[in-house]
């Protein structure tokens, strides 16, 4: 019991803290033994095609192409294709009012990841650069991305996602908390070797790279991004190229999208073998073992454990020192739970206090993993995207 106990502790604690302490600590070793790499320019300009795949969009899609001709970029390098397959709203017809957009369309929905291949059978272009409907990209991202193409060893390019929270945030505010600490971890990931997968709210891939994934895929994103590291080309990260989006509507629409993430992780686990293996390339291994499948497998059922063994060995343990730590670390627990379960109560009645969002989230973004897991071995996820709605 007490092994049980022990090594399900340090499994969480790994998961979500000591990854990020390991990974800083070789980021640390590596910039000692390794002389900085050159700063970068924004001079090398590929040939880019930006692709996005709207369902639905007509509140966003009007100022989405405004945002995305604004950026910077050279007007003879760049191509701008929308896909707006199945759309029964106005989004076509709104798309199709700017010239400088091609606008690919059929009226069968067939989900996202079969939009983006038809798209992709017609790309020319060095670069493909993909971002959701319902971000804005800052000026100068394009730039940003580009200029890592010039080393032959980058596969693809992974932006920032940010998430917008304002003065009044709900419980939802807990969505860009996390993020923030995501982008910390991508960036020390990228330093080491390569970011473990891309967000689909932007990345790129070189054309020649790209592999369609079969057409049921949940996390299309996520596995294009990875079948390309597979092959031996690094994933990098670019913080100053970011796609900005709102939190969730509430609490139930972010559930919704985290089920479904956990539901796509699973799946990408499954068909990513390959990366199990440690003697492919055993840095890639160890960045995605640690920061992907513990997450989306163990690590929730883990946290159970943990909490249930402690209870059992502070009623069973006899008074000792070591007594005092089960003791004192169950009440750690009883204390965060507590502190999420108040965050739970507070959402419901719309209470906003901000110290409750992050251990309210992290529980929910757990429960998710387990709703996921469920939803994928039952055959309950849809590869249609049903979209989470977003606050105003």
């Amino acid at each position: 019991m007490q092994y049980l106990f022990w090594i399900s502790l340090a499994i969480v604690i790994y998961t979500y803290v000591g990854y990020g302490v390991v990974l800083y600590a070789l980021v640390l070793l590596k910039r000692l033994l390794y002389k900085k790499t050159p700063t970068l320019t924004n001079q090398y300009t590929p040939t880019v095609t930006l692709i996005v795949a709207a369902y639905n969009e007509e509140a966003f899609i009007e100022a989405k192409i405004r945002n995305t001709l604004q950026l910077s970029y050279p007007k003879n390098k760049i191509k701008y294709l929308f896909v707006t397959d199945g759309c029964t709203d106005a989004t076509p017809l709104l798309a199709a009012q700017f010239p400088e957009i091609t606008v690919m369309h059929q009226p069968e929905r067939s989900g996202k990841i079969v939009a983006v291949h038809r798209a992709m059978q017609t790309v020319t272009s060095e670069i493909a650069i993909f971002t959701d409907a319902n971000t804005f990209l800052n000026q100068d991202a394009l730039l940003k991305i580009a200029r890592h193409y010039e080393d032959p060893s980058v596969g693809a390019v992974s932006g920032e996602k940010r998430v917008e929270i304002d003065a009044t945030a709900d419980a939802t505010a807990g969505e860009g908390f996390y993020w923030k600490y995501e982008s910390t971890l991508k960036k020390w990931d990228a330093e080491l070797y390569s970011v473990v997968g891309a967000a689909g709210e932007l990345f790129s891939v070189k054309t020649n790279l790209y592999q369609p994934v079969p057409n049921d895929t949940i996390l299309d994103d996520f596995m294009i991004s990875m079948l390309i590291a597979q092959k031996g080309y690094r994933i990098v990260y670019e913080p100053n190229a970011y796609a900005s989006e709102q939190a969730s509507a509430n609490v139930t629409e972010e559930l919704k999208r985290k089920i479904r993430i956990a539901a796509g992780g699973i799946q990408s686990i499954v068909r990513l073998p390959k990366m199990a293996n440690p003697f492919h390339h055993f840095v890639l291994w160890f960045q995605y073992m640690s920061h992907r499948v513990l997450r989306w497998t163990v690590t929730p059922f883990f946290m159970l454990i943990t909490l249930f063994t402690n209870a059992i060995l502070v009623f069973q343990q006899p008074y000792s020192f070591l007594y005092t730590s089960y003791l004192v670390l169950f009440a750690a627990q009883i204390a965060f739970y507590t502190l999420a379960t108040l965050g739970a109560l507070a959402a419901q009645k719309e209470i906003k206090i901000k110290i409750l969002f992050i251990p309210y989230y992290f529980c929910l973004m757990n429960y998710a993993v387990l709703a996921g897991i469920h939803r994928y071995f039952w055959g309950n996820q849809s590869v249609l995207w049903d979209k989470a709605a977003r606050k105003q």
